[in-house]
């Protein structure tokens, strides 16, 4: 009987090992191809703001330049206000931001660690919102930016102006306290221990100071990662930037790309160009706000 047990324990090993070979190979295909499939449209990116008109509309597909040439880059700059259109992406981007994570931390503290009538219909509220698509809302917000009282001309009544359109304001108020921001801070919060604002309000500290001084320099790393996401849909907003701004110098990078392709014709040098150019913000503001990104995982995943 034991004979037979020994002869028949090799091949299940080397089943299992196997079984393990081919999932591991079958892993390492997959990841490679995900890989390439990722990384190739931006090499071919990077190669095509590098290369000349002429060589870009040949037929010929090339990774590699022929007669590398930052002119693209230089047309980019010269020959358009694509420096004012960095500037305006920039400001929505950072203001909204700030804005974001300022009051989306002060609704949710409010909702965590707050005790008040109604607080449950507040936060129901914040939740119904974010399953409706945002291109539902888009005409009744256009409306009140355009008609809002006393803005852009307008009188009390919201007539004989322009409201908010083709200002700042327009992207700005809309979103300065996005529903998701809320509840993303609020799961933050809840994390937190109670019992340090309980300590603080026995000792006479204000509800405020309680959120500066104790729970918000401890929701850092949550913060970096609204952050970060924040920041990155500001920076590549398209579509309401270009229903609220018909004033070309308030375009954004994102708008200001598109009007290298028309109709007519379509500039790819210069328009792989100011992909690329677009594109640094976002990895600088990755790459510094990476380790708040990992400690939030860490942290989530510890709890």
């Amino acid at each position: 009987m034991s004979a037979a047990t020994v002869t028949l324990l090799p091949p299940r090993r080397r089943s299992g090992s196997a079984t393990r070979l081919l999932g591991t190979a079958t892993w390492f295909v997959a990841v490679i191809a995900v890989s390439i499939s990722t990384v190739l449209p931006l090499i071919w990116t990077l190669s095509t703001s590098l290369k000349p008109e002429a060589e870009i509309i040949s037929s010929q597909l090339s990774f590699i330049p022929r007669t590398p040439t930052v002119e693209n880059y230089v047309s980019l700059f010269v020959d358009g206000p694509f420096a004012r259109y960095l500037a305006n992406s920039f400001i929505i981007a950072a203001v909204g931001t700030i804005t974001n994570i300022f009051f989306g931390s002060l609704g949710g503290y409010a909702l965590a660690k707050l005790q008040f009538r109604g607080r449950g219909a507040v936060f129901g509220s914040f939740l119904a919102s974010m399953m409706i698509p945002a291109i539902v809302t888009m005409i009744p917000t256009f409306l009140v930016l355009r008609h809002f009282p006393l803005a852009g001309g307008n009188d009390l009544l919201g007539q004989g102006g322009i409201g908010f359109l083709n200002s700042y304001a327009a992207v700005l108020v809309p979103y300065a306290a996005g529903a998701f921001a809320v509840f993303f801070m609020k799961q933050v919060y809840e994390s937190l221990p109670s019992d340090l604002g309980e300590a603080a309000r026995i000792d006479g500290a204000s509800e405020f100071r309680i959120f500066t001084s104790i729970y918000f320099p401890l929701s850092r790393a949550g913060a970096a990662v609204l952050a970060v996401l924040t920041f990155q849909a500001g920076w590549n907003a398209f579509l309401w930037p270009l229903i609220v701004f018909s004033d070309p110098n308030m375009y954004t990078a994102q708008v200001g790309l598109a009007s290298y392709v028309n109709e007519h014709a379509t500039l790819y040098g210069p328009l792989m160009a100011g992909t690329i150019v677009t594109s640094i913000p976002v990895l600088i503001i990755f790459m510094f706000a990476q380790k708040y990104i990992v400690q939030n995982f860490a942290t989530s995943g510890g709890k």
